[in-house]
């Protein structure tokens, strides 16, 4: 028998709403189960065990983040189905830069009124993005906060955990002057930026219903285009190649991510007529009066990751990666220099 209270209900706390969001979400979590679990849904913790098969050193990677205020667009649209995915992916997509694959993943959704199918909508997402990424979601928590957020809105955040073998964790100080970066084409852009992007648009439902030619679609559909996920792509060019370091381009754009993988005395030359900046950029840079520094240190500019490799592993690289259904190119090429990043 489930537990209820008039009194919590009265307070703006509906425990049988929080039941019956649990029992929408079932079938979006079976979808991510991995051999490992080995628990369900509603116990205290979540259970996993991991596959140690070729494993002899096992190190556990963490990452966490949350979707941001581009929960603010999917507000505006009502559309909750794919912000789940940008959560995960800006988890793993973190953990997968050490060489890492994701095991499992855990979600958080703080609401100001549980709407279960809206609450399990969001679920939907999340469980996608697990299952583009092959990790189990193995828990999760959804808080009913009254008071705390307005009842139409929430806020959403995760954590997943990986494993890696401790000796064939990436290793960026063997990277040297003639190594060659290649980038991984982005979705959009992704889950970064967007109290500029708001500002820049002065956004609203009027605005985000606007169909722009370059875009090919309306600007909102276009901003919420989720995360992209570059897990089993990287997995698989690991085990044919020597990957020394991976940078996923997140919040600093190519202005902070780029040298958290560079070693010291090495910077990355990069050719700003390589890099192949989508139309989205464009509009943002052009509408906001923005200027291109700043759009480098704020936004993904169309490049979602990248792999820095050996001058002769590039064609295998980009071949490996455009087989798996990447778009990869050749974006520069490491220097001897102290200032992180060069784009001329």
């Amino acid at each position: 028998m489930n537990s209820y209270s008039e009194s919590y209900k009265k307070a703006g706390v509906d425990v049988t709403a929080g039941y019956r969001a649990v029992e929408l979400m079932k079938a979006h979590v079976a979808r991510t189960m991995t051999s490992g679990v080995l628990s369900g849904i509603g116990g205290f913790g979540g259970l996993f065990e991991l596959d140690m098969t070729g494993i002899s050193k096992p190190v556990l990677v963490s990452g966490t983040d949350g979707v941001g205020t581009k929960l603010k667009i999917a507000f505006l649209m009502d559309k909750h189905s794919t912000v789940g995915i940008d959560c995960v992916a800006m988890c793993v997509n973190d953990i997968i830069c050490c060489g890492a694959k994701p095991q499992f993943f855990l979600d958080y959704i703080a609401v100001g009124k549980n709407y279960p199918e809206k609450v399990a909508d969001i679920v939907s997402g999340v469980a996608e993005g697990c299952v583009q990424s092959g990790c189990a979601l193995v828990g999760g928590e959804t808080a009913e906060m009254p008071g705390f957020y307005p009842v139409d809105e929430y806020d959403l955040a995760g954590f997943s955990v990986g494993v890696v073998d401790k000796d064939k964790i990436l290793k960026p100080d063997t990277q040297k002057a003639g190594d060659v970066l290649i980038a991984l084409a982005s979705s959009g852009v992704h889950s970064n930026g967007f109290s500029l992007v708001r500002k820049v648009f002065t956004v609203n439902e009027e605005t985000l219903g606007r169909q722009f030619a370059d875009l090919g679609t309306s600007l909102g559909e276009c901003l919420l285009t989720p995360t992209k996920i570059y897990v089993k792509p990287i997995l698989s060019l690991l085990e044919r190649v020597n990957v020394k370091a991976i940078s996923h381009i997140t919040g600093g754009g190519f202005y902070e991510n780029i040298p958290r993988s560079l070693p010291k005395g090495i910077s990355a030359k990069i050719e700003r007529s390589a890099v192949q900046v989508l139309p989205i950029f464009d509009l943002i840079a052009r509408t906001g009066h923005i200027p291109e520094r700043d759009m480098f240190n704020t936004f993904n500019m169309g490049v979602g990751m990248i792999v820095s490799v050996d001058k002769q592993d590039a064609d295998k690289v980009i071949s490996i990666l455009n087989a798996a259904g990447e778009h990869a190119y050749v974006l520069g090429e490491l220097v001897e220099s102290e200032e992180g990043v060069i784009i001329c």
